[in-house]
């Protein structure tokens, strides 16, 4: 097997790359991956320098992962920028490092593809072994993998590479766990306490008595000016929070040619205007919420278009979970709990790996006693009924 680099993911075929996904994530898959690079989003200008590992037998490819040389740590989500402080307060350089990740998306999944064949655990050791051979090549500070699955995080067991760990927030259906699947969404109120369940149907009565009325739509019925107005309100979300808005309206259309039918749209109009957006994308069993915004603040829309639409739309369509996306404890009280996601580290350095190793452990404890803290606010009425 001989790892090779690819400076973009278009010189790997989509149909490669695409067996080796072993779902259907539509993170991982080539159309989104190389769509950002072909429409703008993730370049060198924006901090992510394309350096896709691929193992190859001969010239056929059985594994592969996507991988950045990052210039910053902007668009991942697991936030390391007191690390490169400290790099940088001692005179090191921190960036560029390597990134093993899906840019923009804090969403749990495979990043080391390696099919489902008998040998994928194999595979999977051996493309951490060529992500740290390449930072050792390359003479880089660090080596990260963020958002890593199951099957991910057992490739790292007994190496060098330090963990971390984080809580999001999702919801999921609690026929994924033996128990009865909830029917609609008054079903899924009535596993809720008393007052969360009022809150909940106060908030839906505010947007109801404001004259909107929100319909869900899928990337192959959105027309050109709704794409146009779901741009907008992401560039305008982002500029209220000065952050950087990398994506282009160019890869929200391809988003909607490309993966028509991952696409989850949910239109919030007041008469006859668009007032409000989401886009979400879906697999076969997970909503994922990602850009909202809005042309009005009207109460409870928010909540509305970002999760209460999503959590209808899952129980009409048969999906488990719900990932709305990162932070946000105020998601705790409209169903959706504590869940962990994990990233692995490889510091170059022994004394800072040494020092980051300690600080993780610390903040690891710190983790464990604000998710026991959250769940003591659970807004499920019993324990049962939990997810």
């Amino acid at each position: 097997m001989k790892a090779r680099f690819h400076a973009r993911l278009r010189d790997i075929p989509a149909a490669q790359w695409d067996a080796l996904r072993g779902d259907d994530s539509p993170f991982l898959a080539h159309a989104f991956l190389s769509g950002l690079e072909e429409h703008g989003c993730a370049n060198l200008r924006n901090g992510w320098q394309p350096h896709h590992v691929g193992l190859y037998e001969g010239d056929r490819l059985v594994a592969a992962a996507p991988l950045y040389l990052k210039h910053d740590s902007h668009g991942e989500f697991v936030f390391d920028w007191s690390w490169a402080h400290a790099y940088a307060s001692h005179g090191r350089e921190y960036y560029p490092k390597l990134l093993c990740a899906v840019p923009y998306s804090p969403v749990g999944g495979a990043r080391l593809l390696a099919g489902r064949s008998a040998g994928a655990a194999t595979l999977r050791r051996a493309l951490v072994d060529a992500m740290r051979g390449e930072a050792e090549r390359l003479a880089l500070s660090s080596a990260h993998l963020n958002f890593a699955s199951d099957a991910d995080a057992e490739a790292f067991t007994g190496n060098a590479w330090l963990t971390r760990f984080d809580w999001q927030f999702h919801w999921r259906n609690p026929g994924a766990d033996g128990r009865r699947d909830w029917r609609d969404f008054d079903d899924f109120l009535t596993a809720l306490s008393h007052k969360k369940r009022k809150n909940i149907r106060h908030e839906r009565a505010q947007v109801a008595r404001a004259g909107v009325a929100c319909e869900i739509r899928h990337g192959d019925e959105l027309d050109d000016a709704d794409w146009h107005a779901l741009h907008d309100f992401y560039l305008a979300t982002f500029e209220d929070k000065g952050n950087y808005p990398a994506l282009t309206l160019a890869f929200f259309r391809h988003l909607g040619a490309a993966m028509p039918r991952n696409v989850v749209a949910v239109l919030c109009r007041r008469a006859g205007r668009l007032v409000a957006g989401s886009l979400m994308l879906r697999s076969a069993d997970t909503l994922y919420g990602r850009y909202w915004g809005c042309r009005e603040q009207i109460p409870g829309l928010h909540f509305e278009a970002c999760y209460y639409q999503g959590i209808d739309y899952c129980l009409r369509e048969g999906l488990r979970t719900f990932e709305p996306g990162a932070q946000g404890e105020h998601k705790l009280a409209r169903g959706f709990l504590p869940t962990r996601t994990r990233s692995f580290h490889w510091i170059a350095e022994p004394r800072f790996r040494a020092a980051i190793a300690v600080a993780l452990r610390r903040e690891a404890q710190a983790l464990e006693d604000y998710r026991a803290d959250l769940l003591a606010h659970s807004p499920y009425a019993t324990t049962d009924a939990r997810p």
